[in-house]
């Protein structure tokens, strides 16, 4: 064998072993950001629910970026397009809304984001870190192309609530909001931002939703073609 292909050879062993560790931690941490759900419904404490879960979802669901890299450098299969889509909605919530604005947080959008969202992500990344070490169980399969149906809309319907509640507070504040006259002519107003961000769901979340269906009916309908990145 040539060096050339040994060095590619373990390249892909390189690649291959670092999906593998991606996707395990991203299981085990949207299961812990799980068990401080319940966790916190349980057994109430003083502190609020976003207080309670604010480190874990930041860090997970900003690790998530990850795979818009993994798309584009194609060492996965995921359409990049699709996967910026899913992902970009997400991070906007957590970075550009829970981090910034109380109204947001106080919605019973947040709970309903976050249970839609964790345990979507720890059968998804359960899924593909089992597949990648060719031993994935049929249910784990099965979840990851099932349970969508019903934690879709729910968490759709809870990153809504908190856009909605938190456009309200930016216009009374108005955060992140460049006026005119200002020196570079520019002019940004970050509450129709947000309403923006809450209109583009109406084309690309059946867009997306459908596409899942798709991809239902590939991997439980007996074909052979089984993505391992969403």
């Amino acid at each position: 064998m040539s060096i050339a292909k040994e060095d590619k050879k373990e390249q892909s062993r390189l690649v291959h072993a670092y999906l593998i560790a991606y996707n395990a931690i991203q299981t085990i941490g949207w299961s812990f950001l799980l068990y401080q759900l319940a966790l916190y419904y349980l057994m109430p404490k003083e502190k609020s629910l976003y207080e309670t879960v604010k480190c874990t979802v930041i860090i997970f669901q900003n690790a998530a970026i990850l795979e818009v890299f993994h798309a584009f450098l194609r060492i996965v299969s995921s359409n990049p397009i699709v996967t910026v889509q899913q992902i970009a909605s997400r991070v906007i919530l957590v970075c550009g809304v829970l981090m910034v604005t109380q109204a947001s947080r106080e919605t019973i959008g947040l709970p309903l984001a976050l249970f839609a969202w964790s345990v979507t992500e720890v059968i998804r990344y359960a899924n593909y870190t089992f597949t990648l070490l060719g031993l994935v169980p049929y249910f784990i399969k099965w979840l990851r192309y099932s349970t969508f149906i019903i934690l879709y809309p729910i968490g759709v319907t809870g990153e809504l609530l908190c856009l909605y509640a938190a456009q309200f507070e930016i216009q009374k504040t108005g955060l992140w909001t460049v006026q005119m006259p200002n020196s570079l002519n520019f002019i940004f107003n970050y509450r129709h931002f947000l309403i923006l961000t809450m209109l583009m769901y109406i084309p690309l979340f059946p867009q997306l939703y459908l596409h899942m269906f798709t991809l239902r009916r590939k991997v439980l309908g007996g074909q052979t073609t089984v993505k391992k990145q969403r």
